[in-house]
């Protein structure tokens, strides 16, 4: 499995570290040997909402070759969701076959269409905002609509993570992933 981690300036760090952290572990941990990742990007060097640097590993490259494309949130996303170029870049991911977010990272999978008639959460702060995009605006901390997946705000990334290795892996990895995080998750599958 290869997965797009998108990054962007004024994106919230936590929002993207705390997905990062569980599902890179199915690599580490060794349960997932194929599990690989690039952190994709329109720009080479990216700063957080707090002057964090990511260097980005692809730059305006398509997302179609992956299989999990991840979008976190963040203070840029108010921007990014009406920038034409950005949202372009993210539809060429329109093929990938699990898409995930946090936060406000689904305004910027809404802007890219790929909310439309789907069940979604987004930040409380937000929910008017995602309802122009979404079916139906959820108010929960993880909403799995098959082949979407969204998370409330930054808390509740390491949730939708540890999720996410339970839908790629099983119960029996998201027990030790957590185990090895020392989380005490108590999301219901």
């Amino acid at each position: 499995m290869k997965a797009a981690f998108v990054v962007f300036d004024r994106m919230t760090s936590l929002d993207f570290i705390g997905l990062y952290d569980p599902v890179t572990r199915l690599k580490s941990m060794k349960i997932m040997d194929d599990f690989t990742w690039r952190i994709c990007s329109m720009t080479h060097n990216v700063v957080d909402d707090r002057g964090l640097r990511i260097v980005a590993d692809t730059v305006a490259q398509p997302l179609d070759a992956f299989d999990l494309l991840f979008v976190p949130g963040g203070i840029g996303t108010r921007t990014l969701q009406h920038d034409p170029a950005f949202i372009d870049w993210l539809k060429t991911g329109h093929s990938v076959r699990l898409k995930v977010s946090v936060c406000t990272g689904a305004l910027l999978l809404g802007a890219a269409g790929f909310l439309r008639g789907r069940r979604a959460t987004t930040h409380p702060n937000a929910y008017a905002e995602l309802q122009g995009y979404c079916g139906v605006v959820v108010r929960e901390r993880v909403v799995d609509d098959g082949d979407l997946v969204t998370a409330g705000g930054v808390s509740s990334a390491i949730d939708v993570g540890l999720h996410l290795v339970q839908k790629l892996a099983g119960a029996e990895a998201r027990s030790r992933i957590a185990a090895q995080m020392d989380y005490p998750y108590r999301w219901k599958a």
